[in-house]
């Protein structure tokens, strides 16, 4: 088996190497989306409690 025919897959190199692809994107997005998502939470959080204590002055 050479390197070509390693990357052809035996005819099956678009299916496996765009299902290789988008499941790498995905592994890449989905810890960048958390990140984002848990910032958001945090300035909420931080918001509510600003509003809370300004009330309660």
């Amino acid at each position: 088996m050479n390197l070509v025919e390693f990357f052809d897959m035996g005819g099956y190199a678009l299916y496996v190497w765009s299902s290789f692809g988008a499941t790498a994107i995905l592994m890449i997005a989905e810890p960048l989306l958390l990140r984002t998502r848990r910032r958001n939470v945090l300035r909420r959080i931080a918001r509510l409690i600003r509003i809370q204590t300004e009330e309660q002055s």
